[in-house]
């Protein structure tokens, strides 16, 4: 008789602007347990603790039984961006460049707008301080900062208040020497952290080095005492893991190199969303899809073509518009490529000054929420237009722990309703329909971008609200599948579990492509390689399990932008230089259509991505072996030129393998709920994930 598997218990969180998701996986069984709480924007541990003991309390789990790294994704760095609840930081620049986080890159993203506005820095111009030292662009020391102005500027800094510095000299990507010198006087100094652009960014072009370092800065306190608090709950609460933290890049690392480049935090949530949808790609055969995510704040949409999310290198937080590009900050860390769009349960609509229904991007959040929270909001949400249409049950939200008002939902869209003449019915179908309209522009836009076509592919509908609006979306976009997974609602929460422990990580050194010094080229990378693998290792990586996985961004010799091109893996540079040419003419020529012969090729930033393989995780649900009837039915109202149709609702616990149904339909779990329109057909799979098929019209 063999002895059953010991459990091994993995704990994931993810911080969302409106819930706080936790997700316990047993790596040995399979088994999934998943709880879902609102979030505490004010104190987000309050919420963290919360969801974290409700679960444990679920799974009949104890804190001590969790030994392995506790992976955690969060949207606080975004969310201190995007609402200036930051830290007070200073910046230490170059005599004569302390204007640069002012002037920016003097691009205007909006050329007829005379009011153009930009978001303010995170540092302002009074805490901009310059110190004498030059480096140039070739890495030559011409002048170190003098040891009298160095104290000197310690006792300013400290006269200012600050509570971290950020340290931005000119030219320091292809030196950092000077900064280094500055910020270990002022670390011994002052006591407070300090981050120097040669660790954060050290890539060419001022702005966006400057303002990467300046964010950075900015959120090192907040970051810091949240990770320092968390982790001294979960010493006192008996968990055995440290704490493993998403990165915007899609892997992880250790919790002290997180709060030393919070930056690289910025896009946590949503990144790991995007690995659970690469997850799902193979698990379910597909090469491409479109991961859909929709929480209580915002949507994302990213593309998974070859099994993998695109990665990019420049994400811009906190636009002054959403959807204008340029009216935000260029931060330079590698993040994974989607979209985002002001479309989440909470997302208020109203009436614009020519008379309009509009819908987000403003959102109710957490606090108060949507109006059916009964937590005072006057605003009608997405969410409450979801609920008057019929598409929730206000008894049955999460599980019935947290019934909905129905009588404060109307009112609220009542005061919309008003001046557009309509009944409070006929607005939250208009409701519905404009903010799915606003998901499938945004995802055939960012589609559009990559060159890609949305028309026929699969989409993974996931978030609290995904399921909800999926099939509405679908059929905007023209895709004929939508794919439920389990546990749709915390799925960002299981892609942490999933994704590898990785760091990419980048330099400038400007050189002919044909022709670089092998060495010169090989120094380089030696110090990534270094850095990388001093990363890996404080996340508890093996130093054996380490890969290393190379790139360059290059251009034509004159040419103001670059492409990255990816070369290969392995201990060391993998191509030769006509390899290296040959893949830079074949991604030019796929992005612009031609290459330009006869023209010298520059290699512009190094590239070089440490990771350590994901182990094997495979989640089980266990199905019913009977197939599941309706609990009831409830009146739905699907489009906002249709009228009231009885639809059944099934629980999803109760469904078995195999069974199919048609639309219209409900199919409810405690943290979602999936809306399946007229016209489509479902069929649960083997692992409990509902493939929903439109049919032909």
């Amino acid at each position: 008789m063999t002895s059953p598997t010991a459990a091994d218990w993995r704990l994931a969180v993810d911080i969302g602007g409106t819930f706080t998701d936790v997700v316990l996986l047993d790596a040995a069984s399979g088994r999934v347990v998943v709880d879902k709480t609102l979030t505490t924007p004010a104190a987000p541990l309050d919420g963290v603790r919360t969801g974290v003991r409700q679960l444990l309390a679920k799974a009949g789990v104890c804190a001590a039984d969790i030994t392995a790294p506790i992976v955690h994704a969060t949207t606080l760095i975004t969310n201190a961006l995007i609402e200036g609840k930051i830290g007070r930081a200073a910046v230490v620049t170059t005599a004569g460049f302390g204007d640069t986080l002012e002037i920016r890159s003097e691009h205007r993203y909006d050329m007829y707008d005379l009011q153009i506005e930009f978001p303010a820095p995170p540092v302002p111009r009074d805490r901009v301080f310059e110190i004498a030292e030059r480096t140039t662009a070739t890495g030559l020391v011409e002048a170190v900062p003098d040891p009298a102005d160095l104290e000197e500027l310690a006792g300013r800094l400290h006269a200012a208040g600050v509570e971290s510095v950020g340290v931005c000299l000119i030219n320091a990507y292809a030196n950092p020497a000077n900064e280094r010198a500055v910020a270990a006087h002022l670390e011994a100094a002052l006591g407070v952290p300090v981050c120097v652009s040669a660790e954060i960014s050290p890539q060419i072009r001022e702005y966006p080095r400057m303002i990467t370092t300046a964010c950075n800065a900015a959120t090192m306190p907040v970051i810091g005492p949240y990770l320092e608090e968390l982790q001294k709950w979960l010493a006192a609460e008996g968990f055995g893991g440290s704490v493993l933290m998403m990165l915007s890049n899609g892997g992880v690392v250790s919790a002290d190199d997180a709060a030393r480049a919070p930056i690289r935090l910025v896009e946590s949530g949503p990144a790991a969303g995007a690995l659970a949808g690469s997850f799902f790609a193979r698990r379910l055969g597909e090469d491409r899809l479109l991961c859909f995510d929709m929480g209580g704040t915002t949507a994302k949409a990213c593309l998974i073509e070859h099994g993998e999310p695109d990665l990019t290198n420049i994400f811009e937080v906190a636009r002054i518009y959403r959807f204008k590009k340029g009216s935000g900050f260029p931060v330079s860390v590698p993040s994974v490529d989607l979209v985002e769009i002001g479309a989440g349960g909470g997302s208020q609509a109203r009436v614009d000054d020519l008379g309009l229904l509009k819908v987000g991007p403003e959102s109710a959040g957490a606090d108060p929420g949507p109006a059916c929270y009964g937590r005072g909001a006057a605003k009608p949400a997405v969410t409450d237009a979801d609920l008057t249409l019929g598409l929730l049950d206000a008894g049955f939200f999460l599980g019935g722990d947290m019934p909905l008002d129905l009588h404060a939902c109307r009112a609220a869209l009542g005061t919309v309703a008003a001046p557009l003449g309509l009944g409070a019915d006929d607005v939250a179908a208009g409701i519905h329909e404009l903010v799915n309209q606003n998901m499938a522009a945004a995802a055939r836009m960012h589609a559009v971008e990559q060159g890609a076509d949305l028309r026929g592919i699969t989409v993974l509908a996931f978030g609290g609200a995904g399921p909800v609006h999926a099939c509405g979306v679908a059929e905007l976009l023209e895709s004929p599948r939508v794919v439920f997974p389990v546990n749709a609602s915390v799925l960002s929460a299981f892609g942490t579990l999933v994704t590898p422990v990785r760091i990419d990580l980048a330099r400038s050194m400007v050189r002919p492509l044909i022709g670089v010094d092998p060495a010169e080229r090989d120094r380089l990378l030696d110090e990534l390689r270094a850095e990388g693998r001093r990363v890996l290792v404080a996340a508890g990586v093996d130093e054996e399990r380490i890969r290393f996985r190379y790139g360059v961004d290059a251009r034509y010799a004159g040419q103001g932008n670059e492409i990255t091109i990816w070369v290969g893996e392995g201990a060391a540079w993998p191509a030769d230089d006509a390899a290296v040419r040959r893949r830079f003419e074949d991604d030019y020529r796929r992005i612009y259509g031609l290459t330009i012969p006869d023209v010298a090729v520059e290699a512009v930033t190094w590239r070089l991505s440490a990771y350590a393989p994901a182990g094997d995780v495979e989640p089980r649900a266990t199905l019913p072996a009977a197939a599941g009837s309706p609990a009831g039915t409830r009146p739905v109202r699907f489009a906002r030129s249709g009228g009231v149709q009885d639809t059944p609702v099934y629980r999803r616990a109760e469904l078995g393998a195999g069974q199919s149904f048609d639309g219209p339909a409900i199919v409810e779990e405690r943290e979602t709920t999936a809306v399946i329109r007229p016209g489509w057909r479902v069929t649960v799979a083997d692992d409990g994930s509902l493939i929903c098929e439109r049919g032909q019209r």
